[in-house]
């Protein structure tokens, strides 16, 4: 009986460790810019940050100086090749002090994010 409480606790042990496979814990900061996105962005953007949404490209993994020119001015870095045409996105300089928290969240979801190709 003794020998079936430790094949009883290991396979607890297991099947927890393995049921938090494939996520990946984020940041404190990238969970305020989680919050943030899904509070805001997935309204054209996917809700899944590494897809295309209805209006919005897939956008894990963008730069901060992406992040902040689309965001507080609505325009592009210098240099910069827009993935889809058009300026559809207005500007949302209340998100300013988010700027930060959206980087650190579309970096760590950008890392774990399978290659499109």
């Amino acid at each position: 009986m003794h020998a079936s409480w430790k094949t009883f606790g290991l396979l607890l042990v297991l099947g927890t460790a393995c049921s938090d496979s494939g996520r990946t814990e984020l940041s404190p900061l990238a969970q305020q810019g989680q919050r943030v996105y899904q509070n805001v962005c997935i309204a054209c953007h996917n809700g899944d940050p590494t897809k295309d949404g209805s209006a919005g490209p897939a956008i894990a993994g963008s730069s901060r100086e992406l992040i902040e020119a689309r965001v507080l001015r609505a325009s592009y870095p210098p240099g910069y090749t827009p993935k889809r045409p058009g300026n559809a996105m207005p500007p949302f300089p209340y998100l300013a002090k988010d700027i930060d928290a959206l980087a650190a969240y579309l970096g760590e979801v950008g890392k774990t994010a399978a290659p499109t190709g």
